[in-house]
Protein backbone atom coordinates (compact mmCIF):
# COMPACT_ATOMS: atom_id res chain seq x y z
CA UNK A 1 0.00 0.00 0.00
CA UNK A 2 2.76 2.62 0.74
CA UNK A 3 2.40 5.69 -2.10
CA UNK A 4 3.08 9.02 -2.22
CA UNK A 5 0.45 11.68 -2.93
CA UNK A 6 -0.17 15.22 -2.81
CA UNK A 7 -2.69 16.43 -1.38
CA UNK A 8 -4.58 19.80 -3.11
CA UNK A 9 -4.18 22.78 -0.77
CA UNK A 10 -7.07 23.35 1.37
CA UNK A 11 -9.06 26.77 0.82
CA UNK A 12 -10.45 29.17 3.46
CA UNK A 13 -13.39 31.23 3.38
CA UNK A 14 -14.28 35.00 3.45
CA UNK A 15 -16.71 37.40 3.16
CA UNK A 16 -19.30 36.67 0.30
CA UNK A 17 -18.71 33.29 0.39
CA UNK A 18 -15.59 33.29 -1.76
CA UNK A 19 -12.53 30.89 -0.83
CA UNK A 20 -9.03 31.43 -1.07
CA UNK A 21 -6.05 30.21 -0.50
CA UNK A 22 -4.00 32.93 1.26
CA UNK A 23 -5.83 34.38 3.99
CA UNK A 24 -4.25 37.83 3.12
CA UNK A 25 -5.69 37.38 -0.65
CA UNK A 26 -9.32 36.77 0.75
CA UNK A 27 -9.38 39.40 3.37
CA UNK A 28 -8.28 42.03 0.68
CA UNK A 29 -10.41 41.08 -1.48
CA UNK A 30 -13.68 39.70 -0.09
CA UNK A 31 -13.19 41.16 3.77
CA UNK A 32 -13.69 39.23 6.76
CA UNK A 33 -16.25 36.05 7.02
CA UNK A 34 -17.66 37.60 10.13
CA UNK A 35 -19.50 41.23 9.18
CA UNK A 36 -21.40 43.59 11.61
CA UNK A 37 -20.30 41.26 14.60
CA UNK A 38 -17.42 43.92 15.68
CA UNK A 39 -17.96 47.50 15.45
CA UNK A 40 -14.88 48.82 15.78
CA UNK A 41 -11.86 48.57 18.21
CA UNK A 42 -12.22 50.19 21.90
CA UNK A 43 -8.69 50.22 23.25
CA UNK A 44 -6.96 50.59 26.11
CA UNK A 45 -3.39 51.13 26.32
CA UNK A 46 -0.68 50.93 29.23
CA UNK A 47 3.11 51.68 28.99
CA UNK A 48 5.52 54.19 29.59
CA UNK A 49 4.62 57.89 27.76
CA UNK A 50 6.72 57.16 24.59
CA UNK A 51 5.51 53.36 24.26
CA UNK A 52 1.97 55.30 24.02
CA UNK A 53 3.12 57.33 21.67
CA UNK A 54 4.59 54.60 19.51
CA UNK A 55 1.41 52.94 19.59
CA UNK A 56 -0.59 56.19 18.33
CA UNK A 57 1.37 56.57 15.72
CA UNK A 58 1.43 53.03 14.73
CA UNK A 59 -2.30 52.50 14.16
CA UNK A 60 -2.32 55.95 11.95
CA UNK A 61 0.72 54.64 9.88
CA UNK A 62 -1.46 50.75 9.33
CA UNK A 63 -4.71 53.30 8.42
CA UNK A 64 -2.79 53.92 5.16
CA UNK A 65 -1.42 51.13 2.55
CA UNK A 66 1.94 49.33 3.39
CA UNK A 67 3.89 47.46 0.96
CA UNK A 68 7.59 47.07 -0.24
CA UNK A 69 9.52 48.71 -2.62
CA UNK A 70 9.94 45.75 -4.61
CA UNK A 71 6.89 43.35 -5.55
CA UNK A 72 7.38 40.49 -3.67
CA UNK A 73 4.65 37.14 -3.73
CA UNK A 74 5.44 36.50 -0.66
CA UNK A 75 4.99 39.58 0.91
CA UNK A 76 1.47 41.15 -0.38
CA UNK A 77 0.61 44.69 -0.05
CA UNK A 78 -1.12 45.69 3.32
CA UNK A 79 -4.26 47.96 2.30
CA UNK A 80 -4.71 49.64 5.50
CA UNK A 81 -6.75 48.07 8.20
CA UNK A 82 -10.67 49.79 8.24
CA UNK A 83 -10.29 49.34 4.35
CA UNK A 84 -9.52 45.79 4.91
CA UNK A 85 -11.48 44.96 8.46
CA UNK A 86 -14.82 47.05 7.72
CA UNK A 87 -14.33 48.65 10.73
CA UNK A 88 -12.52 51.67 12.51
CA UNK A 89 -9.40 52.04 14.73
CA UNK A 90 -8.57 55.11 16.18
CA UNK A 91 -5.16 56.31 17.11
CA UNK A 92 -6.18 57.82 20.29
CA UNK A 93 -7.42 55.00 22.93
CA UNK A 94 -10.53 54.34 24.89
CA UNK A 95 -8.41 54.70 28.21
CA UNK A 96 -4.74 54.79 28.40
CA UNK A 97 -2.86 54.13 31.79
CA UNK A 98 1.16 55.93 32.07
CA UNK A 99 3.48 54.02 33.99
CA UNK A 100 6.86 56.01 34.35
CA UNK A 101 9.93 54.76 33.83
CA UNK A 102 11.08 55.24 37.28
CA UNK A 103 8.81 53.18 38.30
CA UNK A 104 9.37 50.45 35.71
CA UNK A 105 13.63 50.61 36.59
CA UNK A 106 12.20 49.78 40.34
CA UNK A 107 10.78 46.43 39.41
CA UNK A 108 12.88 45.26 36.35
CA UNK A 109 16.27 45.43 37.54
CA UNK A 110 15.52 43.53 41.02
CA UNK A 111 18.25 40.64 40.97
CA UNK A 112 15.23 37.91 42.36
CA UNK A 113 13.58 37.02 39.06
CA UNK A 114 10.45 35.91 40.59
CA UNK A 115 10.41 39.25 42.43
CA UNK A 116 11.73 40.76 39.32
CA UNK A 117 9.15 39.57 37.16
CA UNK A 118 5.96 39.46 39.33
CA UNK A 119 6.20 43.20 40.28
CA UNK A 120 6.74 44.19 36.69
CA UNK A 121 3.41 42.40 35.90
CA UNK A 122 1.70 44.08 38.76
CA UNK A 123 3.04 47.27 37.31
CA UNK A 124 0.98 46.84 34.04
CA UNK A 125 -1.88 44.49 35.85
CA UNK A 126 -2.79 46.85 38.64
CA UNK A 127 -3.30 49.43 35.86
CA UNK A 128 -5.80 47.17 33.58
CA UNK A 129 -7.46 46.40 37.05
CA UNK A 130 -7.87 49.54 38.25
CA UNK A 131 -9.24 50.95 35.14
CA UNK A 132 -11.82 48.16 34.54
CA UNK A 133 -13.35 48.86 38.01
CA UNK A 134 -13.44 52.71 37.52
CA UNK A 135 -13.67 53.85 33.94
CA UNK A 136 -17.01 53.99 32.50
CA UNK A 137 -15.87 53.47 29.34
CA UNK A 138 -15.61 49.60 28.74
CA UNK A 139 -12.15 48.67 26.69
CA UNK A 140 -12.63 45.48 24.26
CA UNK A 141 -8.80 44.97 24.11
CA UNK A 142 -5.95 46.33 26.40
CA UNK A 143 -2.56 47.14 24.24
CA UNK A 144 0.40 45.86 27.00
CA UNK A 145 3.29 48.64 25.17
CA UNK A 146 6.59 47.25 26.59
CA UNK A 147 9.95 48.42 26.37
CA UNK A 148 13.19 46.71 25.75
CA UNK A 149 14.56 45.85 29.36
CA UNK A 150 10.88 44.68 30.13
CA UNK A 151 11.87 42.07 27.53
CA UNK A 152 15.32 41.95 28.46
CA UNK A 153 14.74 40.85 32.10
CA UNK A 154 11.70 39.45 32.58
CA UNK A 155 11.87 36.33 30.42
CA UNK A 156 13.16 32.37 32.37
CA UNK A 157 16.77 32.60 32.64
CA UNK A 158 17.51 36.47 32.04
CA UNK A 159 19.91 38.02 34.49
CA UNK A 160 20.20 41.67 35.51
CA UNK A 161 23.90 42.99 34.89
CA UNK A 162 26.04 43.80 38.04
CA UNK A 163 25.84 47.34 37.88
CA UNK A 164 22.31 47.69 37.06
CA UNK A 165 20.90 44.82 39.43
CA UNK A 166 18.92 45.99 43.16
CA UNK A 167 18.94 43.59 45.59
CA UNK A 168 15.77 43.10 48.06
CA UNK A 169 15.04 41.72 51.56
CA UNK A 170 12.06 40.14 50.64
CA UNK A 171 14.03 37.20 48.72
CA UNK A 172 12.59 33.58 49.51
CA UNK A 173 13.79 30.29 47.72
CA UNK A 174 11.44 29.15 45.13
CA UNK A 175 10.97 25.33 46.32
CA UNK A 176 9.94 27.20 49.48
CA UNK A 177 7.27 29.36 48.12
CA UNK A 178 5.72 26.34 46.08
CA UNK A 179 5.83 24.67 49.21
CA UNK A 180 3.78 27.11 51.04
CA UNK A 181 1.36 27.25 47.79
CA UNK A 182 0.58 23.74 49.24
CA UNK A 183 1.35 23.69 52.31
CA UNK A 184 0.43 27.41 54.10
CA UNK A 185 2.59 28.71 56.90
CA UNK A 186 0.85 29.72 60.13
CA UNK A 187 2.21 33.47 59.34
CA UNK A 188 -0.29 35.17 56.58
CA UNK A 189 2.28 37.60 55.83
CA UNK A 190 5.00 34.56 54.64
CA UNK A 191 1.91 33.42 52.54
CA UNK A 192 1.64 36.87 51.25
CA UNK A 193 5.61 36.73 50.67
CA UNK A 194 5.62 33.25 48.86
CA UNK A 195 2.91 34.02 46.11
CA UNK A 196 5.55 35.21 43.44
CA UNK A 197 7.86 32.31 43.47
CA UNK A 198 4.49 30.34 42.71
CA UNK A 199 4.77 32.11 39.18
CA UNK A 200 6.43 31.45 36.30
CA UNK A 201 9.36 33.82 35.63
CA UNK A 202 7.74 34.88 32.27
CA UNK A 203 6.47 37.99 31.95
CA UNK A 204 3.57 37.41 28.82
CA UNK A 205 2.71 34.31 30.41
CA UNK A 206 2.20 35.23 34.16
CA UNK A 207 0.51 39.14 33.17
CA UNK A 208 -2.29 36.96 30.84
CA UNK A 209 -2.45 33.85 33.98
CA UNK A 210 -3.09 36.46 36.44
CA UNK A 211 -5.79 38.34 34.29
CA UNK A 212 -7.87 35.05 33.51
CA UNK A 213 -10.63 35.27 36.20
CA UNK A 214 -11.29 38.86 35.21
CA UNK A 215 -11.60 37.78 31.36
CA UNK A 216 -10.03 40.59 30.09
CA UNK A 217 -8.31 40.75 26.59
CA UNK A 218 -4.44 41.50 26.19
CA UNK A 219 -2.35 42.01 22.91
CA UNK A 220 1.64 42.59 23.97
CA UNK A 221 3.37 44.37 22.16
CA UNK A 222 7.17 45.36 22.03
CA UNK A 223 7.72 48.58 21.74
CA UNK A 224 10.88 47.94 18.97
CA UNK A 225 7.76 45.74 16.92
CA UNK A 226 6.03 48.55 15.70
CA UNK A 227 8.89 51.20 15.96
CA UNK A 228 11.83 49.74 14.89
CA UNK A 229 13.04 52.95 13.50
CA UNK A 230 13.81 54.52 16.83
CA UNK A 231 15.59 51.97 18.10
CA UNK A 232 19.52 52.23 16.14
CA UNK A 233 22.88 51.40 17.55
CA UNK A 234 25.89 53.95 17.35
CA UNK A 235 26.17 53.12 13.72
CA UNK A 236 23.07 53.68 12.88
CA UNK A 237 21.66 50.00 12.26
CA UNK A 238 18.61 48.71 13.55
CA UNK A 239 19.25 47.07 17.26
CA UNK A 240 16.49 44.54 16.41
CA UNK A 241 15.80 43.13 12.97
CA UNK A 242 11.94 42.77 12.61
CA UNK A 243 9.61 41.69 9.91
CA UNK A 244 8.14 44.04 7.29
CA UNK A 245 6.23 46.67 8.26
CA UNK A 246 3.48 45.42 6.06
CA UNK A 247 4.04 41.52 7.59
CA UNK A 248 3.85 42.85 11.13
CA UNK A 249 0.47 45.12 10.16
CA UNK A 250 -0.90 41.68 9.06
CA UNK A 251 -0.59 39.77 11.97
CA UNK A 252 -1.37 42.34 14.31
CA UNK A 253 -4.78 43.64 12.76
CA UNK A 254 -6.01 40.27 12.13
CA UNK A 255 -5.26 38.86 15.89
CA UNK A 256 -6.63 42.37 17.12
CA UNK A 257 -10.48 41.93 14.96
CA UNK A 258 -10.64 38.15 16.07
CA UNK A 259 -9.87 39.32 19.80
CA UNK A 260 -12.30 41.83 19.50
CA UNK A 261 -15.08 39.05 18.51
CA UNK A 262 -15.13 38.40 14.69
CA UNK A 263 -13.71 35.28 12.46
CA UNK A 264 -11.53 36.63 9.76
CA UNK A 265 -12.12 33.23 8.06
CA UNK A 266 -12.67 29.56 8.66
CA UNK A 267 -11.80 26.35 6.81
CA UNK A 268 -13.95 26.03 3.69
CA UNK A 269 -16.32 22.87 2.79
CA UNK A 270 -15.53 21.76 5.91
CA UNK A 271 -17.87 18.51 7.09
CA UNK A 272 -20.71 18.52 8.64
CA UNK A 273 -21.04 17.40 12.35
CA UNK A 274 -17.10 17.01 12.91
CA UNK A 275 -15.40 18.17 16.18
CA UNK A 276 -11.58 18.41 16.43
CA UNK A 277 -9.93 18.37 20.12
CA UNK A 278 -6.56 19.44 20.72
CA UNK A 279 -4.93 17.62 24.05
CA UNK A 280 -1.54 19.07 25.11
CA UNK A 281 0.18 17.96 28.46
CA UNK A 282 3.39 20.83 30.37
CA UNK A 283 4.54 20.26 33.53
CA UNK A 284 3.11 22.57 36.06
CA UNK A 285 6.57 23.90 37.54
CA UNK A 286 4.55 25.18 40.33
CA UNK A 287 3.42 22.40 41.85
CA UNK A 288 6.34 20.24 44.17
CA UNK A 289 5.15 16.89 43.15
CA UNK A 290 7.28 16.05 39.33
CA UNK A 291 4.35 13.92 38.45
CA UNK A 292 2.03 17.24 38.28
CA UNK A 293 1.04 18.28 35.36
CA UNK A 294 -1.55 20.24 33.72
CA UNK A 295 -3.82 18.50 30.48
CA UNK A 296 -5.21 21.65 28.33
CA UNK A 297 -7.82 20.84 25.69
CA UNK A 298 -9.45 22.61 23.49
CA UNK A 299 -12.25 22.42 21.02
CA UNK A 300 -13.03 22.90 17.30
CA UNK A 301 -16.21 22.93 15.82
CA UNK A 302 -16.79 22.61 11.69
CA UNK A 303 -18.37 25.93 12.24
CA UNK A 304 -14.78 27.25 13.00
CA UNK A 305 -15.93 28.92 16.21
CA UNK A 306 -16.83 27.79 19.62
CA UNK A 307 -13.25 26.74 20.73
CA UNK A 308 -13.69 25.62 24.60
CA UNK A 309 -11.10 25.00 26.79
CA UNK A 310 -10.72 22.62 30.02
CA UNK A 311 -7.57 22.39 32.29
CA UNK A 312 -7.44 18.87 34.02
CA UNK A 313 -4.45 18.84 36.52
CA UNK A 314 -2.98 15.60 38.00
CA UNK A 315 -0.32 13.26 38.04
CA UNK A 316 -0.16 12.79 34.48
CA UNK A 317 3.06 12.63 33.94
CA UNK A 318 5.32 9.03 33.85
CA UNK A 319 9.17 9.60 35.86
CA UNK A 320 11.40 9.04 33.44
CA UNK A 321 9.97 9.64 30.48
CA UNK A 322 8.49 12.23 28.22
CA UNK A 323 5.08 10.76 28.07
CA UNK A 324 1.79 11.68 29.88
CA UNK A 325 -1.46 9.55 30.55
CA UNK A 326 -4.88 11.06 31.81
CA UNK A 327 -6.86 8.39 34.54
CA UNK A 328 -10.35 6.99 32.75
CA UNK A 329 -12.43 9.38 34.91
CA UNK A 330 -10.36 12.72 33.80
CA UNK A 331 -10.14 11.55 30.06
CA UNK A 332 -14.28 11.06 30.57
CA UNK A 333 -14.39 14.66 32.38
CA UNK A 334 -12.64 16.71 29.68
CA UNK A 335 -14.10 14.97 26.52
CA UNK A 336 -17.66 15.08 28.25
CA UNK A 337 -16.93 19.11 28.83
CA UNK A 338 -16.52 19.34 25.22
CA UNK A 339 -19.20 17.31 23.57
CA UNK A 340 -21.50 19.29 26.03
CA UNK A 341 -20.42 22.54 24.98
CA UNK A 342 -20.88 21.08 21.01
CA UNK A 343 -24.15 20.34 21.62
CA UNK A 344 -24.60 24.02 23.28
CA UNK A 345 -23.48 25.28 19.98
CA UNK A 346 -25.47 23.12 17.72
CA UNK A 347 -29.21 24.15 17.02
CA UNK A 348 -30.30 21.04 17.29
CA UNK A 349 -28.34 20.02 20.17
CA UNK A 350 -26.72 17.19 18.70
CA UNK A 351 -23.61 15.57 19.40
CA UNK A 352 -20.94 15.26 17.11
CA UNK A 353 -21.07 12.99 14.39
CA UNK A 354 -17.09 12.85 14.36
CA UNK A 355 -14.56 13.27 16.98
CA UNK A 356 -11.27 13.57 16.60
CA UNK A 357 -8.52 13.62 19.47
CA UNK A 358 -5.40 15.16 18.53
CA UNK A 359 -2.43 14.56 21.35
CA UNK A 360 1.34 14.00 20.34
CA UNK A 361 1.69 10.42 22.69
CA UNK A 362 -0.83 7.58 21.83
CA UNK A 363 -3.71 7.32 24.01
CA UNK A 364 -3.62 4.16 26.57
CA UNK A 365 -6.50 1.87 27.26
CA UNK A 366 -7.46 3.63 30.55
CA UNK A 367 -7.95 6.97 28.58
CA UNK A 368 -9.19 5.42 25.26
CA UNK A 369 -11.75 3.91 27.77
CA UNK A 370 -12.59 7.09 29.43
CA UNK A 371 -13.27 9.10 26.35
CA UNK A 372 -15.12 6.48 24.97
CA UNK A 373 -17.36 6.85 27.97
CA UNK A 374 -18.23 10.40 27.47
CA UNK A 375 -19.30 10.50 23.68
CA UNK A 376 -23.01 9.12 21.97
CA UNK A 377 -23.49 5.97 20.65
CA UNK A 378 -23.63 7.47 17.29
CA UNK A 379 -20.24 9.32 17.43
CA UNK A 380 -17.00 8.10 15.57
CA UNK A 381 -14.52 8.78 18.07
CA UNK A 382 -10.74 8.13 16.31
CA UNK A 383 -7.34 9.43 18.24
CA UNK A 384 -4.70 10.62 16.51
CA UNK A 385 -1.27 11.05 16.98
CA UNK A 386 0.60 14.03 15.69
CA UNK A 387 4.29 14.69 16.36
CA UNK A 388 7.74 15.92 14.47
CA UNK A 389 9.55 13.18 12.25
CA UNK A 390 13.33 14.48 12.73
CA UNK A 391 14.82 11.47 11.08
CA UNK A 392 12.53 10.90 7.78
CA UNK A 393 13.26 13.65 5.01
CA UNK A 394 12.10 14.30 1.18
CA UNK A 395 13.94 15.54 -1.84
CA UNK A 396 12.64 16.83 -5.28
CA UNK A 397 14.77 16.51 -7.89
CA UNK A 398 15.15 20.06 -8.36
CA UNK A 399 16.68 22.87 -6.01
CA UNK A 400 13.32 23.64 -4.39
CA UNK A 401 12.34 22.01 -1.11
CA UNK A 402 9.41 19.52 -1.13
CA UNK A 403 5.97 20.38 -1.87
CA UNK A 404 3.64 21.60 0.93
CA UNK A 405 0.70 19.31 1.46
CA UNK A 406 2.86 15.93 0.15
CA UNK A 407 2.52 13.34 1.88
CA UNK A 408 3.92 9.68 2.19
CA UNK A 409 1.18 6.77 3.13
CA UNK A 410 2.92 3.75 4.72
CA UNK A 411 -0.55 2.39 5.35
CA UNK A 412 -4.26 2.58 5.92
CA UNK A 413 -2.87 4.06 9.88
CA UNK A 414 0.36 5.70 9.76
CA UNK A 415 1.85 7.95 6.48
CA UNK A 416 4.28 11.11 6.53
CA UNK A 417 2.84 14.49 6.00
CA UNK A 418 4.74 17.81 4.67
CA UNK A 419 2.47 20.51 6.05
CA UNK A 420 5.52 22.81 5.42
CA UNK A 421 7.38 23.12 1.90
CA UNK A 422 7.45 25.21 -1.11
CA UNK A 423 4.07 26.89 -2.03
CA UNK A 424 2.94 27.26 -5.31
CA UNK A 425 1.18 30.33 -4.78
CA UNK A 426 3.68 32.52 -2.77
CA UNK A 427 6.52 30.29 -5.13
CA UNK A 428 8.78 30.25 -2.54
CA UNK A 429 9.07 28.15 0.84
CA UNK A 430 8.83 30.25 3.86
CA UNK A 431 11.64 28.88 5.79
CA UNK A 432 15.51 28.10 5.62
CA UNK A 433 16.40 24.29 7.21
CA UNK A 434 15.21 21.21 5.09
CA UNK A 435 11.31 20.73 5.21
CA UNK A 436 10.57 17.69 8.22
CA UNK A 437 7.07 15.89 8.04
CA UNK A 438 4.44 15.15 10.66
CA UNK A 439 4.30 11.85 11.47
CA UNK A 440 0.07 11.17 11.55
CA UNK A 441 -0.81 8.14 13.12
CA UNK A 442 -4.58 6.48 13.38
CA UNK A 443 -3.85 5.35 16.92
CA UNK A 444 -7.43 4.63 18.06
CA UNK A 445 -10.82 4.35 16.55
CA UNK A 446 -11.16 4.05 12.68
CA UNK A 447 -11.14 7.02 9.82
CA UNK A 448 -9.51 7.24 6.53
CA UNK A 449 -5.65 8.25 6.52
CA UNK A 450 -6.22 10.56 3.49
CA UNK A 451 -8.96 12.36 5.48
CA UNK A 452 -6.94 12.62 8.41
CA UNK A 453 -4.51 14.05 6.59
CA UNK A 454 -6.53 16.24 4.82
CA UNK A 455 -7.80 17.62 7.88
CA UNK A 456 -4.18 18.09 9.54
CA UNK A 457 -3.95 20.24 6.37
CA UNK A 458 -7.01 22.70 6.80
CA UNK A 459 -5.91 23.00 10.79
CA UNK A 460 -2.97 24.24 9.45
CA UNK A 461 -4.83 27.37 8.26
CA UNK A 462 -6.16 28.47 11.60
CA UNK A 463 -3.91 30.39 13.83
CA UNK A 464 -5.68 33.78 13.92
CA UNK A 465 -2.76 35.26 16.17
CA UNK A 466 -1.16 35.52 12.80
CA UNK A 467 -1.78 35.58 8.97
CA UNK A 468 0.43 33.46 7.15
CA UNK A 469 -0.58 30.72 4.44
CA UNK A 470 -0.41 28.14 6.79
CA UNK A 471 1.66 26.88 10.24
CA UNK A 472 3.74 23.98 10.31
CA UNK A 473 1.67 22.43 13.04
CA UNK A 474 -2.81 21.87 13.40
CA UNK A 475 -4.10 24.56 15.18
CA UNK A 476 -5.37 22.04 17.74
CA UNK A 477 -1.77 21.09 19.25
CA UNK A 478 -0.65 24.53 18.94
CA UNK A 479 -3.39 26.48 20.54
CA UNK A 480 -3.58 23.60 23.52
CA UNK A 481 0.01 23.83 24.41
CA UNK A 482 -0.57 28.03 23.91
CA UNK A 483 -3.34 27.49 26.72
CA UNK A 484 -1.04 25.20 28.83
CA UNK A 485 1.86 27.69 28.88
CA UNK A 486 -0.58 30.32 30.19
CA UNK A 487 -2.24 27.98 32.63
CA UNK A 488 0.31 26.85 34.44
CA UNK A 489 2.08 30.28 34.98
CA UNK A 490 0.54 30.45 38.23
CA UNK A 491 -1.64 28.77 40.70
CA UNK A 492 -4.80 29.80 38.93
CA UNK A 493 -7.86 28.40 40.09
CA UNK A 494 -11.71 28.22 39.09
CA UNK A 495 -11.49 29.62 35.81
CA UNK A 496 -14.09 28.94 33.29
CA UNK A 497 -13.77 27.53 29.71
CA UNK A 498 -12.41 30.87 27.62
CA UNK A 499 -11.95 31.34 24.43
CA UNK A 500 -8.62 30.83 23.09
CA UNK A 501 -8.47 35.09 22.45
CA UNK A 502 -8.02 35.23 26.45
CA UNK A 503 -4.42 33.18 26.24
CA UNK A 504 -2.29 35.04 23.18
Amino acid sequence: MPELIKLEEPTLLFGHNQGMEDPRDGLALFGTLDVGQVYGIRAGVVGTSEGIRRYKDWVRKIQQPLYETETIEHRPIYPGFETTFKIPWKPEPLVERVITDSELDECVHLGDQHLRVFKTVDVYSSRILDADVKEEKKVDIWFVIVPERVWKYCRPQSKVEAARRVTSDESMSSKRGKRLLKEPSMFEEENVAAVPYQYEVNFHNQLKARLLDKKILTQIIRETTIAPEEFVNDSGRLLRQVDTPSAIAWNLSTAVFYKAGGRPWKINNIREGVCYIGLVFKRDETNIDPRYACCAAQMFLDSGDGVVFKRVDGPWHIPGTNTFHLSAEAAKNIVGTAVDAYKEHHEAHKPPKELFLHGRVQFDDEEWRGFSQAVDAGTNLVGVRIRDESHFKLFRKQTRAVLRGTAYVRNWRTAYLWTKGFIPRLQTYPGRAVPKPLLIDVCRGSAEITTVLRDIMALTKLNYNTCVFADGAPVTLRFANAVGEILTAGPIKDVPPLPFRHYI
